[in-house]
């Protein structure tokens, strides 16, 4: 495994490859690897001929009181794992090499932002819009690789390869859980140990309203309702949404028809939790 630091480096290295007829194989992250990045590097891994590993914990997608000082990095153990899975480039950029002055053009997303975790971070996905453009055009991969776990980002990639052509197909990940359902989460850290015994509660949630819609449940009020009142009774959390929405579209929906996701965030004392379903009704 390679690790590489710059543009031009790692720009030429793919070339070389892609000039031979090579896949590449991408996994974006900002690092602190944990499981949920293994399945995604070995599914990539398994489909390309070439895999590269981006850590980079991407400055603009952080709000003025986010926690972009304080996000969990350590790139020791995160450069042993990727080896152990046989990752073939490490790109591993400052700050200061991915944003060497202020940028003179900006990518704005104008749909799929206002609602989830978009509505309470403006801006957010904008800076995911950013860096994930510029890593399309430094990497330029055959197929890249996000996990479903944060399903908002997933759709504006989905927006964002669609809108701009790029020649990269979009591989979604089933989302990796804990025994007890929790979705693996490099902030899970950050749980008090009595918050880390309630958490599994919102994976329960889902379920509970997975099954309902089973049962001929199609009204979302309802759904919503029924997942808030078991959060609010198995937990000290803060409910920050619980929505309903079309997918990848995120529109608001009446009643339950085509592909649509269920989402959920709760703000314990240090760390705010995310998870969804997602499910196909014909």
């Amino acid at each position: 495994m390679r690790v590489i630091t710059t543009v031009k480096e790692m720009q030429d290295e793919i070339m070389k490859h892609k000039g031979v007829g090579k896949s590449i194989g991408f996994v974006p992250t900002m690092g602190f690897l944990h499981e949920g990045h293994l399945t995604l590097i070995s599914k990539a891994k398994k489909e390309n001929d070439i895999l590269v590993l981006s850590i980079f914990v991407n400055p603009l997608q952080f709000g003025p009181k986010e926690d972009f000082s304080t996000y969990p990095r350590d790139f020791d153990r995160d450069r042993a794992l990727a080896e152990g899975e046989q990752v073939d480039y490490l790109f591993y950029p400052s700050v200061e090499e991915m944003y060497p002055q202020v940028p003179s053009v900006k990518v704005v997303v104008q749909e799929r932002t206002d609602m989830l975790c978009g509505k309470s971070r403006p801006g957010h996905f904008d800076g995911v819009a950013t860096v994930i453009t510029k890593l399309f055009h430094i990497i330029m991969p055959t197929r890249a690789y996000f996990g479903k776990k944060d399903a908002q980002q997933v759709a504006v990639i989905d927006g964002l390869i669609s809108d701009f052509n790029f020649p990269v197909q979009l591989i979604p990940v089933d989302i990796v859980r804990e025994e007890d359902g929790l979705a693996k989460s490099s902030r899970n850290v950050n749980l008090l140990p009595e918050e880390r015994q309630q958490a599994p509660v919102i994976y329960k949630s889902l379920q509970k309203a997975k099954k309902a819609i089973g049962d001929g449940e199609i009204n979302p009020a309802v759904l919503t309702n029924m997942i808030k009142g078991m959060i609010i009774s198995e937990a000290n959390g803060e409910i920050d949404y619980v929505e309903i929405l079309s997918y990848p579209q995120l529109k608001p929906l009446e009643k339950l028809v085509g592909s649509f996701i269920i989402a959920v965030a709760v703000k314990f004392s240090k760390v705010r939790l995310i998870d969804n379903i997602i499910i196909q009704i014909d």
